[in-house]
């Protein structure tokens, strides 16, 4: 048999030339084709039982068209269900409109109800009380204006009333104040303003006007009605003595831009009634606050923007739960920026993380340290790396909660700064001199991340972005991240979680589930997919299963006390009581803005007894504070059981 000759370089050159176009032209034609087989592949390998064993599992959430809002605000109530709240949503159609909205979602049927939302709690605080109810204060009396839409000058005008023997003075909407060179400025709202107030001071009597603010507009268009040096205003229509003692005061009124304006109202969510009761109003109006459980079980309010978008500098304030009111507190002058994240700690101090969302200073006010709120002092916990990064950074405080260590991770710059970190710092809070030092990085920069801590004492991340909500980062034109990941505190190591298939950047939220799932919804990116157009509020929930989901046969708490108090043992049935080794009280989640200082896992001692288990809860309230909690039993591997409502008195 002959041998065949090898083709020549020419025409092998020749051949290739017409099969690679050929190729190219299958392979375009059969893209389809290629691209769902593999999508196929991709879901029968996330769906395999040795998959989630060691990734978990995601699912979404189906939500009838009625039920689907911006979620904004999450928190899990007692009941076990979980209350979504936009309020406006970020959308100032509904804002104008009056349409606020609130959903309830029951986890166990996939029910849905929706809750009649009084006032617009978008962008308001909230914190657990006590008795369980959700304390929710501040949110939105007036959304921004930016500067390309605003066709007048407008500024906040201080009307004074230096007469004390007339009493307070109001003036409608429209009320007109005219400046030395006659130009008219008109008041967005009515406005009252009290009369002066006599005091005697060293045998004089002396007068101290009244005074308030209100929003004016120019009555002319255009830049006709800007100032911008302070200057006095007489209030049109007066007359006689009344033209000296009432007039108005501005420091500047221009066509800069109108940021966001805060609420004052506030209310207790009660979750067996599931309705919203009013309580008394704030001191000060907030958008952006943070509320954090005191020592003694009140609340604390911290930060904020007032109702003319200023940052309050430093001005807080308490709740009072017996009273159900506000009252100014003077005595805890500090400023922070917007959204700031505090953890209670075992020796009742307040833990500023550094972790923030948004508004305020760039440098004042961003510093972590531990905050004395008996005493008004601030030590500060310095070593954070890359601390001009904290803004939309996630923290949490590891598990166990006696630990004492507060995990920050990642963040961007101040404002829409396209710069964000893949840092992550730890401190240890018992420490005399405690100080951050390096965890481990997270796999890409990251801002928006969030965090769950789940009961077997992980920590499960999820979603953010490297770019400003989700826009273009290094050259990409979206940079939401479809990633998750399980960390362990024990080992400080990330683990890889199955991945999501929705992306979450601001405005998102996740949080665990009595039966041990965690929730994740929201997003409100800047930009579409093309990075050209306005971005859509994300609307889709997912649910993510863990791994130890799929590890078989669950442990099952019984019977057992409803209450439990600090310092005391309490026993609980269980046909597991031979596995079980460990037991943790899991604060429910109140969150918003990757701002969650609810929730921790507390460990519990642990003794099996025939039949049960008796569980001691530890004495320090700083450490446990009063409230609902999760109880969760664990066994040798780490399998949680479905957690079991108790109180802690």
């Amino acid at each position: 048999m002959s041998t065949r000759r090898r083709p020549t370089i020419a025409r092998r050159l020749l051949t290739m030339a017409v099969t690679l176009p050929l190729m190219a032209a299958v392979a375009v034609v059969n893209r389809p084709i290629v691209v769902f087989a593999a999508e196929r592949f991709h879901e029968f390998s996330i769906n395999r039982p040795s998959y989630k064993q060691q990734y978990g599992h995601w699912s979404v959430l189906d939500v009838p068209a009625k039920f689907r809002i911006n979620a904004v605000h999450a928190a899990l109530l007692r009941t076990g269900k979980v209350l979504i709240v936009a309020g406006s949503g970020n959308n100032r159609d509904a804002f104008e409109a009056g349409t606020f909205r609130t959903v309830l979602w029951d986890p166990r049927t996939d029910a849905f109800k929706d809750v009649p939302t009084p006032t617009d709690l978008f962008c308001g605080g909230h914190t657990f009380l006590p008795n369980g109810n959700l304390l929710v204060a501040g949110g939105t009396k007036s959304y921004e204006v930016l500067e390309a839409d605003i066709t007048s000058a407008a500024g906040v005008m201080k009307i004074k009333n230096e007469s004390p023997d007339h009493g307070p003075r109001t003036f409608p909407k429209g009320t007109r104040l005219l400046g030395a060179n006659g130009r008219a400025y008109l008041t967005r709202a009515e406005v009252t303003v009290p009369a002066a107030a006599k005091m005697s001071h060293g045998g004089h009597t002396m007068v101290h006007a009244g005074e308030t603010e209100v929003w004016v507009d120019a009555a002319d268009a255009g830049d006709a009605g800007t100032v911008t040096q302070p200057a006095q205003y007489a209030i049109e229509g007066l007359t006689g003595a009344d033209t000296r003692n009432l007039y108005g005061i501005a420091d500047k009124i221009t066509r800069e831009k109108q940021e966001y304006g805060g609420d004052r109202t506030s209310y207790e969510f009660d979750p067996i009634a599931e309705r919203y009761v009013r309580t008394g109003d704030m001191v000060e109006h907030r958008w952006y606050p943070t509320l954090s459980t005191m020592p003694n079980g009140d609340v604390l309010a911290v930060s904020g923007l007032d109702e003319f978008g200023r940052m309050l500098p430093g001005v807080n304030e308490r709740y009072k739960v017996a009273q159900r009111r506000w009252v100014a507190a003077p005595e805890l002058q500090r400023v922070f920026p917007t959204y700031p994240a505090l953890f209670l700690t075992r020796d009742e101090r307040l833990f500023f993380s550094g972790s923030n969302a948004g508004y305020g200073s760039d440098t004042e006010g961003r510093t972590p340290g531990l905050w004395d709120v008996t005493k008004n002092r601030f030590q500060t916990v310095p070593g954070l790396e890359d601390p001009q990064m904290t803004e939309t950074s996630a923290s949490v405080m590891l598990p166990p909660a006696q630990d004492q260590k507060v995990m920050i991770l990642g963040g961007g710059g101040v404002g829409d700064s396209p710069v964000s970190t893949a840092r992550t710092a730890i401190a240890d809070l018992d420490e005399k001199e405690p100080r951050y030092r390096p965890g481990p990085d997270l796999p890409a920069p990251t801002r928006y991340l969030n965090t769950v801590v789940l009961p077997d004492d992980t920590v499960f991340t999820s979603g953010g972005s490297s770019g400003y909500r989700g826009g273009p980062y290094q050259g990409k034109t979206r940079s939401d991240l479809l990633t998750a990941h399980l960390y362990d505190p024990r080992r400080e190591v990330f683990h890889q979680a199955a991945a999501p298939g929705v992306g979450r950047n601001y405005h998102s939220e996740a949080l665990l589930l009595p039966d041990g799932r965690v929730v994740t919804m929201g997003s409100d990116p800047i930009y579409d997919g093309t990075g050209k157009n306005p971005g859509t509020f994300e609307q889709r929930i997912e649910i993510y299963s863990p791994p130890y989901l799929f590890q078989g046969e669950r442990p099952a708490i019984g019977g057992g006390p409803r209450t439990v108090k600090r310092g005391r043992s309490a026993a609980y049935a269980t046909a597991d009581a031979d596995r079980i080794t460990g037991a943790r009280l899991v604060r429910p989640s109140a969150v918003t803005h990757g701002t969650d200082v609810d929730q921790r896992s507390i460990e519990l001692g642990v003794r099996r007894t025939p039949g049960g288990v008796t569980v001691t809860v530890p004495n320090e309230p700083g450490l446990l504070p009063s409230g609902w909690y999760m109880l969760f039993l664990t066994d040798g591997e780490g399998l949680p059981s479905p957690a079991r409502w108790v109180r802690v008195a």
